[in-house]
């Protein structure tokens, strides 16, 4: 059982609603424009991500190394600040909380809180609890012609629906943790 698994555990004596992710969660595939298209590309300006600007900036991104025009956007739109890019083929199992309008590549899946339960999450303790959908992901994959996650498995995923007083204490718990280890790692390259 996962750290965060227990912390809820240990404040939510009683349990918790848990829901399959799909219901929380809007899903939409990532994509990448055609580079044959220079108007997609030259003189972009709208986010697109790609695993590299994951490694490169962590897990909380507000901008990416590549940049497409608004001609490039197609179907339903940008990933709307304030949600998440989940990966769903080939390096899977790695997410970052997005906070700009943005796209990302097709290795991507963006999730979305639905509207009708926006009131009752807190994205932060959304962002810590992808880590244990991560794990989720990478234990639950389809081979074919290439690694990718069973969506079918990932949209029936139990996730966790603490009271959001308890996501608010998980959050501030967690964020004090990461701030601790940040500290500590940077005492250790000193």
């Amino acid at each position: 059982m996962s750290k965060l698994q227990e912390l809820i555990d240990r404040l939510c004596p009683n349990g918790v609603e848990f829901k399959p992710l799909g219901e929380i969660f809007e899903m939409r595939n990532g994509y990448t424009p055609s580079k044959n298209q220079l108007e997609f590309w030259e003189g972009g300006t709208i986010p697109w991500f790609r695993m590299e600007d994951i490694r490169e900036n962590g897990r909380i991104l507000s901008d990416s190394i590549q940049h497409i025009t608004p001609a490039a956007i197609k179907g339903k739109g940008l990933f709307e600040a304030n949600t998440f890019i989940l990966a769903t083929t080939a390096t899977i199992g790695e997410h970052a909380l997005i906070i700009a309008d943005s796209l990302a590549n097709q290795q991507f899946t963006n999730l979305k809180v639905r509207k009708s339960l926006a009131n009752i999450l807190n994205t932060k303790f959304i962002f810590y609890y992808m880590f244990i959908v991560d794990e989720f992901c990478k234990n639950n994959t389809n081979v074919s012609g290439f690694a990718s996650v069973d969506m079918d498995k990932l949209k029936r995923m139990p996730f966790p629906i603490p009271p959001l007083e308890v996501q608010e204490e998980i959050v501030r718990i967690l964020d004090r943790f990461s701030e601790y280890a940040a500290e500590l790692q940077a005492e250790l390259q000193a």
